[in-house]
């Protein structure tokens, strides 16, 4: 018997459950690393074997989470309208979308083992978004002509995990946290007037 392919319907039911998974065991293991898999699958809603169908092993969803980590920054950056404005302020909209992903980037970065190089070909939208807001900061004036893309990039990246750290171990609001996190990042590449 040949299968048909899976209805338009079918496939959005899909994507919803394999984002409420992911969803879950952010929420889970950003609590609990070691936490068991079941756990994740009650917070979803979806019976384990469910869970199982989506990711079979634990470790293919711990890989997940890096791509989804990957899809929320882009979709961060979309809502960070990175192309609306001066750099400075593009670049302060995309600090402040990007921290809200604390949990979620959290635990991606801990998954990784070690710092893996970055050539132009992995680039994503995000990374691309974030490099244009810095060559168009040169342009117009608002951003320290030093400061190179892929170091903003990075100083962008270890502020932020600084800044999320912070809500932890300082006890502090997470807004007082992004506050600081943003009004360092924006003092450490603006061009001095």
């Amino acid at each position: 018997m040949v299968k048909s392919a899976p209805s338009e319907e079918e496939t959005r039911t899909r994507a919803r459950t394999r984002r409420a998974i992911l969803d879950a065991a952010v929420d889970v293991l950003g609590e609990n690393r070691s936490a068991p898999l079941s756990q994740v699958a009650t917070r979803a809603g979806v019976a384990r074997s469910t869970l199982q169908r989506y990711f079979p092993e634990r470790a293919d969803l711990v890989a997940a989470l890096g791509d989804y980590t990957d899809e929320l920054a882009n979709e961060a950056t979309e809502r960070a309208r990175t192309t609306e404005g001066t750099a400075i302020e593009a670049f302060s909209r995309l600090v402040s979308e990007y921290f809200a992903l604390r949990q979620v980037a959290m635990l991606s970065f801990t998954a990784e083992e070690g710092v893996r190089e970055q050539d132009e070909e992995e680039c994503g939208p995000s990374d691309l978004a974030l490099y244009g807001i810095i060559e168009r900061g040169h342009q117009d004036g608002t951003i320290d002509p030093r400061i190179t893309p892929l170091w903003a990039q990075q100083l962008m990246w270890s502020a932020l995990y600084a800044g999320w750290v912070h809500v932890t171990t300082a006890r502090v609001p997470a807004l007082e946290a992004h506050n600081l996190c943003l009004m360092s990042l924006v003092k450490a590449i603006s061009r001095e007037r």
